[in-house]
């Protein structure tokens, strides 16, 4: 895929929410349906901060939008992207807007996201032909981050050093690889199966918040009028 099809999007980070998530809920879950108020409330209960996915230097949007319509799908709300000399881009038609619903956060070296993660408790696993085990026994790991990475060259060889171990996926075929996409929409399902913690009172109501802020047109506006009003 072309870096200038106009497909293509540079995926950034969420917004920071300019007012207390209680302000931002209260104001906008009066001008949203009972239904989608529910159906956000229900994906927020089913989002999890137990399990990050980090890309190392994904190439290929069609790839990087797969991936994050699979954490999407699978409750995964964290995406750790190591950029590449083109930027960490999607396809939009192939993510359908999903990377707005999640907490992307872009580093320019597998250091820096390393220490990130090392940091916040996670134990680093990267996806490697022949790794040393399997997503099934990552399942009692409490605190995981897994490293997809460059469709030629695979993880970094920084990342790799820095990380805890390597994992892949049990094949019986004559294939000895999948593409990065399937791989990790296959690691994702198997690691949430069966649910992974749930995210704390603070955090769901940030994402309560800023899903409302998606959800609603004009969500500014409308905030801007019932603060004014209170």
């Amino acid at each position: 895929m072309r870096a200038d099809d106009p497909d293509v999007i540079e995926v950034q980070g969420p917004p920071p929410l300019e007012r207390p998530a209680e302000v931002v809920i209260e104001a906008l879950s009066r001008v949203v349906t009972s239904e989608r108020l529910q159906r956000i409330e229900d994906v927020v209960a089913g989002r999890t901060d137990s399990l990050v996915v980090v890309l190392d230097r994904i190439a290929d949007p069609h790839n990087s939008s797969a991936i994050l319509r699979s954490a999407d799908a699978f409750g995964v709300q964290n995406v750790h992207a190591i950029v590449g000399e083109h930027g960490f881009r999607a396809s939009h038609g192939v993510s359908k807007g999903t990377q707005r619903w999640l907490d992307v956060v872009r580093y320019e070296s597998a250091e820096a996201c390393a220490r990130r993660l090392k940091g916040d408790g996670y134990a680093i696993y990267v996806a490697a032909m022949g790794g040393e085990t399997t997503p099934e026994r990552l399942r009692e790991v409490s605190r995981l981050a897994v490293v997809f990475g460059n469709e030629h060259r695979g993880v970094s060889a920084e990342m790799r050093e820095i990380a805890d171990g390597t994992f892949s996926i049990p094949m019986r075929g004559f294939v000895e690889s999948l593409n990065v996409s399937v791989a990790a929409a296959i690691t994702i399902q198997t690691l949430t199966r069966g649910g992974r913690p749930p995210l704390g009172p603070e955090r769901r109501r940030e994402l309560l918040a800023r899903f409302l802020m998606n959800s609603v047109k004009s969500a500014d506006q409308v905030i801007e009028q019932f603060a004014g009003n209170d």
